[in-house]
């Protein structure tokens, strides 16, 4: 899982996001460091805010004449309750402006009806900003429910009271007025810019859920790379190690000249084959080999498995019903299936009097049967080890079944079943 930092006030941090992405950066200095010191915006609104609120307090009225005139000035006490009231909300929306928008507009709100109490109500930008960061850090409903429920509000206490002739008729309609103007146009500017600003987040999100499944897709591939080289590998050392230690055994217990001249010989064969294998299939991994293969080995005929074990000197048959050929992917299965249970038979009993290979392509599902007797405890108690695995791994994969176990009287038997046709193209 990728790391996501947060800024100061608990959002996502657009700088790391669009690093990781690799996005462009927004557009425009003063932006950039607005987006990057969002306490230092937050203070600065909220000091414009206070000063443009305590200003609008030096109300004024019409002469007889036609001037204007100083109107006569609030209670002092109601005068320091709204200078107090102020001061707290501007305190709130420089501290908590994104965090809790809320609550930072229902402040703007009372400061908005303690407004109603002066003898010529004012106003201040309180309800434009808190309305737009509503919209914005909220959602673009929550803010409508909150201007709605806000001016409503507004408007049945500046109707009660004008009845209770606190105000006038006058003074209750510009004052809701000016309040209405302030929260509407700063809830339509907020629903606008954070719309844009949810929908670049959820792209951001998307792009970041993207970029996650491809890393998890490629870290899978190459686990399941590395297990195809793993079984290629284990099948082509053990085969080939344990033909060539049984071929030098032979060449070193006997005394005729020849026959440990063409056993040593065959142990060279099976030892370059074995290397020109391991070449051709790890050329895949090095980059830049212009000649690398990229295709799969060629499939192992079970017949050569079963001439390399006869040369080392074991008893080993073949027997293959049917002449039709498998899938490419099939028929790779059926050569190492022969080639891990008759290197299974030269380890792990080497007393064997009979090792026989059944193949058998006329059935559906081609049967590949290798039994062998001479099987001692140690070999039973081996029968869990990566050969077996992997070939229950491949034959698993082409949608077929294996089986390995004792058969009773020492013997042995693996027995897999495989589909003529793969259900997968590719190897497994």
């Amino acid at each position: 899982m990728s790391h996501r930092s947060s800024s100061a006030d608990g959002t996502p941090d657009r700088d790391a996001a669009a690093e990781e992405l690799r996005l462009p950066r927004p557009p425009g200095v003063i932006r950039r460091f607005w987006a990057r010191h969002p306490l230092f915006a937050d203070i600065l609104i909220a000091l414009v805010c206070l000063a443009l609120s305590v200003g609008t307090n030096a109300s004024y009225t019409t002469a007889p004449d036609g001037t204007l005139v100083p109107a006569e000035p609030a209670p002092l006490g109601v005068s320091i309750a709204i200078l107090t009231l102020v001061l707290a909300a501007c305190v709130l929306l420089a501290l908590r402006r994104r965090r809790w928008p809320t609550t930072v507009l229902v402040a703007a709100y009372l400061v908005a009806a303690a407004y109603l109490l002066l003898l010529e109500p004012a106003g201040g930008p309180l309800l434009l900003v808190t309305s737009y960061g509503m919209a914005v850090y909220r959602s673009s409903r929550a803010a409508w429910t909150a201007f709605g429920i806000g001016i409503g509000s507004l408007t049945l206490l500046s109707a009660a009271l004008e009845l209770a002739g606190v105000i006038t008729l006058q003074a209750a309609v510009n004052g809701i007025l000016g309040q209405l103007v302030l929260a509407l146009i700063g809830t339509l500017i907020g629903t606008n810019v954070g719309g844009r600003k949810r929908y670049v987040e959820a792209i951001i999100d998307r792009s970041r859920q993207l970029l996650n499944e491809r890393d998890q897709q490629a870290q899978i591939a190459a686990a399941a790379e590395r297990a195809r080289i793993a079984r290629e590998m284990h099948d082509v050392v053990s085969h080939s190690l344990t033909v060539i230690v049984a071929l030098s055994e032979g060449a070193a217990a006997t005394s005729d000249p020849d026959r440990a001249r063409d056993a040593s010989a065959a142990a060279a064969a099976t030892a370059r084959g074995a290397l020109t294998e391991m070449r051709s299939m790890l050329g895949v991994l090095r980059e830049g080999d212009a000649e690398a293969p990229l295709a799969p080995t060629a499939p192992v005929d079970p017949r050569t498995t079963v001439a390399a074990a006869q040369r080392a000197g074991f008893p080993v048959t073949l027997t293959v019903a049917g002449d039709a050929r498998a899938a490419e992917p099939v028929e790779f299965a059926i050569g190492r299936v022969v080639q891990e249970g008759v290197t299974n038979a030269m380890r792990h009993a080497p007393q064997a009097t009979t090792v026989s290979v059944r193949i058998d392509r006329a059935a559906d599902p081609i049967v590949i049967e290798i039994g062998n007797d001479g099987v001692g405890v140690r070999a039973e108690a081996d029968a869990g080890g990566f050969g077996l695995r992997g070939l229950a791994e491949r034959t698993s994969h082409l949608g077929g079944r294996l089986d390995a176990g004792p058969a009773g009287d020492g013997r042995w038997r693996l027995r897999a079943e495989l589909p003529a046709a793969s259900s997968d193209g590719s190897e497994t």
